[in-house]
């Protein structure tokens, strides 16, 4: 993915500290109970660095998966977490290497804004003012949508617990190229969103078509006084009509979920069968 002049900077930063930071946090910050709050930040960092994908990589740093973690970080902290340097990057121990350090970043640094602006710069900076216009940027987009995140009410946000059970979802955007688009869909940007924008389509017919392999799927996007209807297809049947108009607007909804006897290869369809009113895709969860 492009990475930001700014992002660049704080990248270089991280790679020339990376192993001094593991013993600059306080050992009595290494090991502590879950923070308040820990999952709805995991939630918005995942989405802001990768969209939440376990598989992502940055070709000029390095920085691979769900967290965008450098290799040189990794290696310490899978060393301190995960008891081996070279541990693979698989989902689940991405979570664990995440949840772990962040853990010990808030109960050394006190505040989200201030872990947040760590993870992107490897900073423990507590003066806001004295931080590059593009850091204040990045932490105002991970706490808006944690505090999106964190309001389960009306984000209806499945959020990922602290062990293995995130690693079995697969959190595909609405930019992916697994999903395959007809007609017209545009794009709409707004803070609570995940990755901060969907795609979305006024016409009646428009498709967005999903081809993926597992045992649940679920639609996640936008309700509210204007929002369309729309169709749904799992393996070229119809599987149920949603309606996303709704009293108020919530920008993060599940509107469809199916669960399958046994994992496989499966389609889902998305047919818009209203005309003038949006009908959005914010992201596709899959779990095995």
């Amino acid at each position: 993915m492009p990475v930001p002049a700014g992002r660049r900077r704080a990248v270089s930063a991280a790679i020339l500290s990376a192993t001094m930071l593991a013993t600059i946090i306080p050992a009595s910050a290494q090991s502590a109970a879950a923070p308040p709050g820990l999952e709805a930040f995991l939630y918005a960092l995942g989405q802001v660095e990768s969209g939440g994908s376990y598989t992502a990589r940055n070709a000029s740093s390095g920085a691979y998966g769900k967290y965008q973690i450098i290799p040189s970080s990794w290696a310490a902290w899978a060393k301190s977490y995960l008891g081996s340097s070279t541990a693979p990057k698989t989902p689940e121990n991405q979570e664990i290497v995440a949840h772990r350090k962040v853990t010990a970043l808030y109960n050394w640094l006190g505040t989200w804004p201030l872990v947040a602006h760590w993870w992107l710069t490897g900073s423990s900076e507590r003066d806001s003012s004295q931080w590059s216009s593009f850091s204040r940027t990045y932490v105002a987009r991970v706490i808006a949508l944690m505090k999106s995140a964190g309001d389960a009410t009306s984000a209806s946000v499945r959020l990922p617990s602290r062990t293995a059970s995130a690693a079995s979802t697969a959190h595909v955007g609405e930019t992916s190229r697994s999903i395959a688009y007809t007609g017209s869909w545009p794009t709409a940007r707004y803070a609570s969103y995940a990755g901060h924008r969907v795609k979305y389509a006024t016409r009646k017919g428009a498709t967005a078509t999903l081809t993926f392999t597992g045992r649940t799927v679920s639609w996640v996007g936008p309700v509210g006084p204007t929002r369309g209807t729309a169709r749904v297809f799992v393996d070229g049947k119809a599987a149920g009509t949603v309606n996303l108009r709704r009293s108020a607007f919530h920008a993060r909804a599940t509107l469809f979920s199916f669960r399958f006897p046994t994992a496989g290869k499966h389609t889902l369809e998305i047919v818009v069968t209203s005309s003038g009113r949006p009908v959005a895709i914010d992201e596709l969860l899959v779990r095995s």
